[in-house]
């Protein structure tokens, strides 16, 4: 018999074998100073432009004096127990009622976290006879939550319309054997390439099959829509999800997650959300915090405005300096230059050291081999000034990737991993 740490020791991952090199300054990084669009890293300024806080939220005056007073009023722990026992409270039913009201819809539900409250919600809305079609692209939350499923579940290529009534075709074949129905999974915004889900041609399809549409709107809740409303707002079909999901963590600067269906469907999934019923209640400084930013987002469109002046801006100056940010619809900006992982790292180094940018990094497994993705979050604390420094550094970096310059520094790291 094989010792079960065998094969920890033996293949650290895709990732982990990098480890020795990347953890401190390419992964698990420490950004410090106060949530902004400048902040430090490793003792220097540098533009922050992986931090989602689209909206601004997050250090805002207004914001954080709420936060504060109710720190001091309910402390970390009120209330004690699971919603469903000890800790319901009013303020918890006021922010449900104010979100399902915001997103067009007639209920809400608090969850604790989102990647939880999604992959908890997946598993109470399905049965063993029903099957799930989901895109292949979808956050690794959604693939969690579909891994719990006892039942079929099919993949369409990403955002592709035909292959989803392809795999459609089957799953009805399916369910009228099994007796089941059919869930059907989107994001309303891909947090990786920005891409929105085409939510109004897999609505279209309900005309066809009968399925359920579940989409998961963290990226697009606060940013898109005529009032912030989401991707299902942005695109005329918000009535026509039948359960959404956001996220606190973007728009919101905050903690926690919600979901959003007519009133039967919340109410079924309060009494079987397994994640929710056996933890904590959120806690209440962050239920009176949530209030308070969904407020600003209602009352102020001005922080919309702001958030997509820098987006066309950033957007507009890679499309017009020759970059590759794929077809993304959304404030996510990916941009994709060839190399390869030690290319990536020495790049980076240098966008961090000599340029002060700082973004995020993206590498195989994630996307294909060869390609680097430069990851962006544009937010409405960004300046002009900003995107002007940043466009300036990128035509630096791209002129010393093709010039072989990072393939030459990343020569004695390729060396050192025996690649």
């Amino acid at each position: 018999m094989k010792d079960l740490f065998e094969k920890i020791y033996r293949d650290k991952g895709p990732l982990g074998k990098w480890a020795a090199q990347a953890e401190g300054y390419f992964v698990f990084p420490k950004l410090e100073g106060e949530i902004s669009n400048r902040m430090k890293f490793q003792g220097k300024d540098v533009i922050t432009w992986s931090i989602n806080d689209y909206l601004g939220l997050a250090n805002h005056p207004e914001v954080r004096k709420v936060d504060a007073e109710a720190a001091a009023q309910y402390g970390s722990a009120y209330p004690m127990g699971a919603r469903m026992m000890s800790g319901h409270t009013d303020l918890h039913e006021q922010l449900q009622n104010e979100l399902a009201a915001f997103v067009q819809k007639e209920a809400a539900y608090l969850l604790n976290f989102g990647y939880q409250g999604m992959v908890s919600t997946v598993d109470a809305l399905v049965s063993k006879d029903d099957i799930i079609v989901y895109d292949v692209d979808a956050h690794a939350c959604i693939i969690d939550g579909v891994r719990l499923h006892h039942g079929k579940r099919f993949t369409y290529k990403h955002n592709d319309i035909e292959s989803l009534e392809k795999n459609l075709e089957r799953a009805t074949k399916m369910a009228e054997q099994t007796g089941g129905g059919i869930l059907v999974i989107s994001e309303g915004v891909f947090g990786m390439r920005g891409e929105q889900g085409r939510l109004k041609e897999i609505v279209a399809l309900k005309k066809k099959f009968n399925f359920r549409l579940f989409v998961d709107d963290a990226h697009g809740f606060g940013t898109l829509g005529k009032t912030g409303a989401g991707a299902g707002e942005e695109q005329g079909v918000q009535d026509d999800i039948d359960v959404y999901f956001a996220t606190f963590a973007k728009s919101l600067a905050s903690t926690g997650a919600f979901i959003a269906a007519d009133q039967e469907i919340i109410d079924y999934l309060k009494y079987n959300l397994r994640s929710q019923m056996f933890a904590k209640s959120l806690q209440m400084q962050l239920v009176v915090g949530a209030l308070k930013r969904l407020d600003m987002l209602r009352t102020m469109p001005e922080l919309k405005k702001n958030l997509w002046t820098i987006v066309d801006a950033l957007q507009s100056g890679l499309k017009e300096r020759g970059f590759d940010i794929g077809t993304t619809q959304s404030c996510v900006t990916p941009v994709y230059l060839k190399g390869s992982i030690p290319e990536a790292m020495a790049l980076v180094r240098d966008l961090r050291e000599n340029y002060g940018i700082f973004c995020s990094i993206v590498v195989y497994p994630v996307i294909p081999k060869g390609l680097i993705l430069l990851r962006m979050i544009p937010t409405a604390t960004h300046t002009l000034e900003d995107v002007r420094e940043t466009l300036d550094a990128f035509d630096a970096i791209r002129s010393r990737l093709e010039n072989g310059t990072y393939k030459r520094m990343s020569a004695a790291l390729i060396a050192a991993m025996g690649e």
